[in-house]
């Protein structure tokens, strides 16, 4: 009766006191050591970690109002293994932070929902605490939207990069909700998915390294930053991988401006998918952890993982994870599936450099380069997705790769050491800036090749940020640390940007309208439905010979429309690309089409403006010439007059 009456009068004072108590009636303690971290279930808060010592370990709470800190002891009854749990009944999550102890260590919780002390981009706060993730969201009908990779369009950003420069022009610039402003810019170009480079809370105070130039230094200073203190403004490093960073939002709490994007985003018929960087220190049950989280918490539709030791066998087989996209270099897809199995979704997919690399090599007319470039513009898998690009975060830009052949990484303060010195790209005949018009014209050609072989490939194209708006990081390509000029995005108008913005918008409406351009299936170069035509092949001076040899920098790609239906179910068009990367002139052949058909010209790389710039070709031609460095692509149309019996995909226009 002592005991109970003891115990009664403690209670009493801890709720009078701190608004909690950490008993339940009967005076045993509560606890549930999984899953990690901070969770609240009805009326009680669960902590849960894992010790190194565990000797005398337990909480630190912070009170927000009185500025006082309560130490909360673990005992042998909270012990699981290494883990440590407690249950506190009643506590206010939003007057309290908190950390944890171990001995005379005092730590911020690695599954930290919330942190607190980052909230200033680029300042170094007081000590970071956790902070408890306890309102349900009100996502109301809202769910991962599971698209097709052979329907998806991804569109690759940093969140404070990209709306950080003034001329983005929208109040909450560099953060999630700028990223909700700029929705109208990502419907009007058409994508389906934004890939965010890292968004979980990680320390972007790097510390100066020795013996930085002082060219460098002086680079810096002009630049507008400070010279005392580096940042990095990409994330690939250890961080609070269960936290969006607090910096990146607008508002006091991050956790629901994350939310309140992706509902957005989702509402618009747009993805999300996250980035997540983890070096050889973090272990891979905490990978599987956050990815399971993320997916849970805030509905995101996919996860990037990048790093050495992720437990790959183990998410690709998760059954959480099943409609959640999931990119990485390469899975071990035969570990994954059976020999002939198929998933009902393809979720999994390789990200990888191949594609750009031999893009790049193909653009520049590089020798032996055409069957591995004609190779990767067919890869489409039954198994996986290809994720292709022509430009990402850690390379040229777009106009860049058509300016540069060399980095121009001085700035970093690393002399010029760091980033890839293995970029295969051309200057057009000149390093960097020029006014020169032969040259702005041909880099103008340039881009627009590199776009057209992105969207006429069979993979899931992949945009980065400001290539649509003709934007230049000035030859640095690893701008990890340029939170300037350099590395924003500029979002000003010019000739140039709108020509490059409306021709890719035009590639992306024509290959969302056209099934052969995104066929779920890999194109096998072969008529294996007896309509008379492959479902790819190759042509060159003449129909159905292809020029493959070492030296040969031009071929034609036809993709026959009866092997795909649109919605209705009726068959696509033929398509026909003439590819010529050489410095001179070719003649193509254009196959013949089924009878009552002609071809059109439907756009011209050549040729100033937009798709709608092409112009008509001479009916009944059977041979075309296409001008150096320059792709042209075709469209079957019904003759005039003529009369097709089942074949009611021609009388159709490309758009």
């Amino acid at each position: 009766m002592e005991h109970l009456t003891a115990l009664g009068q403690r209670i009493t004072d801890e709720k009078q006191k701190w608004g909690f108590y950490m008993y339940t009636i009967d005076g045993r303690q509560r606890n549930k050591p999984y899953p990690l971290g901070v969770n609240t279930e009805f009326d009680y808060t669960y902590f849960s970690v894992v010790m190194k010592e565990g000797k005398d370990c337990g909480i630190i709470l912070y009170d927000k109002k009185t500025g006082k800190e309560k130490r909360i002891p673990f005992s042998e009854q909270n012990k699981f293994g290494s883990i440590y749990s407690m249950a506190i009944k009643d506590l206010d999550a939003d007057r309290f932070t908190y950390n944890f102890y171990d001995g005379s260590t005092v730590f911020t919780d690695p599954y930290a929902k919330i942190i607190h002390g980052h909230e200033k981009w680029g300042k170094s706060g007081s000590m970071l605490k956790g902070g408890i993730l306890a309102k349900n969201y009100p996502w109301e009908k809202d769910k991962p939207i599971k698209i097709p990779y052979e329907d998806s369009i991804i569109y690759c950003l940093n969140v404070r990069a990209f709306t950080k420069h003034k001329s983005s022009g929208i109040p909450h610039k560099g953060t999630f909700r700028g990223i909700i402003e700029k929705i109208p810019h990502f419907k009007e170009l058409g994508i389906t998915a934004l890939e965010l480079m890292p968004a979980y809370e990680f320390d972007e105070i790097e510390k100066p390294k020795t013996g930085m130039a002082i060219d460098s230094l002086c680079s810096q200073f002009a630049q507008g930053q400070d010279t005392e203190t580096k940042l990095n403004c990409w994330g690939y490093k250890e961080g609070y991988y269960f936290a969006p960073k607090a910096a990146f939002g607008a508002d006091k709490d991050v956790t629901w401006e994350f939310k309140d994007m992706v509902k957005a985003l989702h509402e618009n018929g747009i993805e999300v998918i996250m980035q997540f960087y983890f070096p050889n220190t973090v272990k891979q049950g905490v990978i599987f952890d956050v990815v399971k989280y993320w997916v849970l918490e805030y509905h995101i539709d996919g996860v990037h993982l990048k790093g050495e030791r992720i437990p790959l066998h183990v998410i690709g087989t998760e059954p959480l994870l099943t409609d959640t996209k999931l990119f990485y270099y390469d899975f071990p897809y035969e570990q994954i599936y059976e020999e002939n199995e198929i998933p009902k979704f393809r979720n999994l997919a390789s990200y990888r450099d191949d594609y750009m690399h031999t893009a790049r090599r193909f653009l520049k007319g590089d020798d032996g380069i055409l069957e591995s470039f004609l190779e990767l513009q067919r890869k489409n898998p039954a198994k996986y997705g290809i994720i292709n690009y022509v430009t990402n975060y850690d390379t040229f830009t777009l106009m860049d790769m058509v300016s540069y052949e060399k980095k121009h990484n001085e700035a970093n303060g690393e002399n010029n050491a760091d980033g890839s010195d293995c970029n295969f790209t051309w200057n057009c005949g000149m390093e960097g800036n020029t006014r020169k018009k032969h040259i702005v014209s041909l880099r103008k050609r340039q881009m627009k090749n590199a776009l057209t072989m992105l969207f006429m490939s069979q993979g899931v194209p992949l945009i980065y940020s400001g290539d649509e708006l003709g934007n230049t990081r000035f030859g640095n390509n690893n701008p990890y640390c340029q939170d300037n000029e350099t590395g924003w995005v500029k979002w000003g108008k010019s000739q140039m940007s709108e020509e490059i913005f409306s021709y890719l918008k035009d590639l992306i409406r024509l290959k969302k309208e056209h099934r052969i351009l995104r066929h779920a299936n890999e194109l096998k170069i072969l008529d294996y439905t007896g309509c008379g035509y492959p479902d790819l092949s190759y042509h060159g001076e003449e129909a159905w010979r292809p020029d493959l040899n070492h030296y040969s920098r031009h071929v034609g790609a036809m993709y026959c429309g009866c092997y795909a239906k649109n919605r209705k179910g009726e068959e696509d068009n033929f398509f026909y690309i003439a590819y010529n990367m050489h410095w001179h002139p070719h003649a193509f052949a254009l196959p013949k089409l089924p009878k009552g058909m002609e071809w059109h010209l439907l756009a011209d790389t050549g040729a100033d403006g937009g798709m709608d710039a092409a112009p008509e070709i001479e009916r009944g031609k059977q041979h075309v010439d296409v001008e150096p460095r320059s792709i042209q692509i075709y469209i079957s149309r019904q003759e005039e007059g003529a009369v097709i019996k089942n074949r009611n995909q021609y009388i159709r226009s490309a758009f």
